[in-house]
């Protein structure tokens, strides 16, 4: 019976494992043209049109500069590799095809957001308010509308 060996169990330790090994490959797909560095905490950052059909779109600029906006420079961000405009006023500026980066504080763009929430709800009661006082002939009554937005994730019927 000395001739029968057994397997000795070898185990190696959680810390040798590495996700990088068992994660899946991602596939490969085209590149974003407007992949952008991260913002960071507490700011968001979005494109904002610089040219339009040719011409410099200077008023959009300005007018998103007046509402909080600060444009993003690529020194800002070394380890990330992004074109940007190579001369004149907006120098150093990260830029994609007419494009420019642009950042805003979390707070401005929260206040800006419910400015327009509050003025697309003022303009729907007026329509309302119109709608309404067209309504005095009795043959031709028409209710207040009654507006919702529903959104549902799951199975078909869940929600409504």
């Amino acid at each position: 019976m000395s001739d029968v060996k057994i397997p000795s169990l070898t185990r190696s330790s959680r810390d040798s494992e590495s996700r990088e090994k068992s994660a899946r490959r991602k596939p490969w797909a085209p590149p974003s043209r407007l992949d952008a560095p991260p913002a960071p905490p507490g700011y968001k950052h979005r494109w904002i049109r610089a040219m339009a059909g040719g011409q410099q779109d200077v008023t959009n600029v300005a007018g998103r500069l007046r509402e909080g906006y600060e444009l993003v420079r690529g020194s800002e961000y070394p380890d990330y590799h992004v074109p940007t405009v190579e001369d004149g006023r907006h120098a150093g500026v990260i830029s994609v095809g007419g494009l420019l980066l642009a950042r805003i504080p979390d707070e401005t763009a929260a206040e800006r957001n419910a400015y327009y929430r509050e003025r697309a709800s003022e303009q729907l009661q007026a329509a309302d308010n119109e709608l309404m006082k067209s309504n005095a002939h009795s043959s031709m009554v028409i209710e207040r509308p009654t507006r919702q937005s529903r959104v549902s994730f799951g199975s078909p019927g869940r929600g409504s």
